[in-house]
């Protein structure tokens, strides 16, 4: 195998993550993007995603390769906030933020491996699989990108996501999908300090329900949480109205079915016990995905990692991707770590060896 040229992964790496792509602002990186696969030889699609969600588009790019195989890679181009300005810092082998903002390795770092070793493969002329880019936008805000992905270009039946941390060698093949519940209690006002007793309390009747609900670690597959909890107008009202947000999530949907069903019930109950009423609006955020550790595209990826000297180990992850969407739409996608660390915080870094490692890994997988 032709070794990666670490500078020029290093140099394109700190290219892209100046690019500012805070969620729903993708345009500019997406054009970048778009015209360096054009400069390697792919055929680009810009694809439209609804304007609510980006001010960029998705992006969908073919190379054409000699094997017979084909795999679909991607990433997403967004990062979280604070990542505007973003001055990285290099020294003794890590690549770090300034520390006022994020790194946006998170995804940036899985962009500059793919290209770096098409790089690589083209400069050695080597064979390789047909290579199908799925890059998208507004994945850190709901997964929105893959979810109004054009799957009607895509013609492989496996995809590989680069967009996770840990060693390198980590295959996440097993994510929960997430449910949002959104409860509006609808208590009565009443002056707190002369008459209490007419009123019914919003808060006292949320207490009831969340003291009554299983919540957070439910069991080695299912979660569940409050995390947003607003209302009152003063200490001297009987609070009338307020909101709850709150999530489950489950490697099984029957599991994530039967807690939504359960936080839903509690607070009806809690409701009807003080007459109050509540409203609740419970969407799917996306779905859940378990793929088997011997399945033939884990085993493939596998096999690649072992090449490279990285031990490859399958796990499970509590949090989403643009995979799950995949898995949903039909074509079998795993997640692998790319080295990230410290993602959503201006800590965030990368090890300069971590990316050369997965570099080596496209590499590998797209020429074996």
């Amino acid at each position: 195998m032709n070794p990666i040229n670490r500078d020029r992964l290093v140099e394109h790496f700190c290219q892209l993550i100046k690019i500012d792509s805070e969620t729903g602002f993708e345009k500019e990186i997406a054009e970048a993007l778009a015209e360096q696969l054009g400069e390697l030889g792919f055929t680009v699609h810009k694809l439209p995603v609804p304007e609510q969600y980006t001010n960029g588009f998705n992006i969908y790019a073919r190379l054409e390769g000699t094997l017979a195989d084909s795999v679909v890679m991607s990433c997403h181009m967004d990062t979280v906030t604070p990542g505007k300005g973003i001055e990285p810092i290099i020294e003794d082998g890590i690549i770090r933020s300034k520390g006022n903002t994020i790194l946006g390795g998170d995804d940036k770092s899985g962009i500059a491996a793919i290209m770096e070793a098409v790089r690589c493969i083209q400069a050695e002329n080597l064979e390789h699989k047909t290579l199908e880019i799925a890059f998208t936008v507004h994945e850190e805000g709901g997964l929105h990108g893959s979810e109004h992905f054009d799957m009607s270009f895509i013609k492989s039946d496996k995809a590989i996501v680069l967009d996770t941390g840990g060693p390198i060698g980590s295959i996440v093949n097993a994510a929960p999908g997430q449910q949002k519940i959104d409860a509006k209690i609808i208590g009565r006002p009443a002056h707190a300090g002369l008459a209490p007793e007419e009123g019914i309390s919003a808060i006292g009747v949320a207490a009831d329900a969340i003291t009554q609900m299983n919540l957070l670690r439910i069991d080695s597959e299912t979660t569940a949480n409050i995390g947003i909890v607003e209302g009152g107008n003063a200490t001297n009202i009987v609070m009338p109205e307020l909101n709850i947000i709150a999530e489950a999530r489950s490697l099984n949907n029957d599991k994530l079915a039967k807690q939504v069903q359960h936080m839903i019930d509690t607070f009806q109950a809690a409701a009807d016990k003080h007459g109050a009423t509540v409203e609740i609006e419970s969407t799917r955020a996306y779905d859940g995905f378990v793929i088997a550790d011997d399945h033939p595209h884990i085993e493939q990826v596998k096999a690649s990692f072992s090449a490279i000297g990285a031990e490859p180990i399958t796990k499970a992850t509590g949090g989403g991707s643009d995979a799950n969407n995949f898995n949903k739409l039909g074509l079998t996608t795993v997640n692998i770590s790319t080295g990230m660390s410290k993602v959503h915080t201006t800590e965030e870094f990368i090890a300069i060896d971590d990316m050369v490692k997965v570099t080596e890994f496209v590499q590998h997988y797209l020429t074996h």
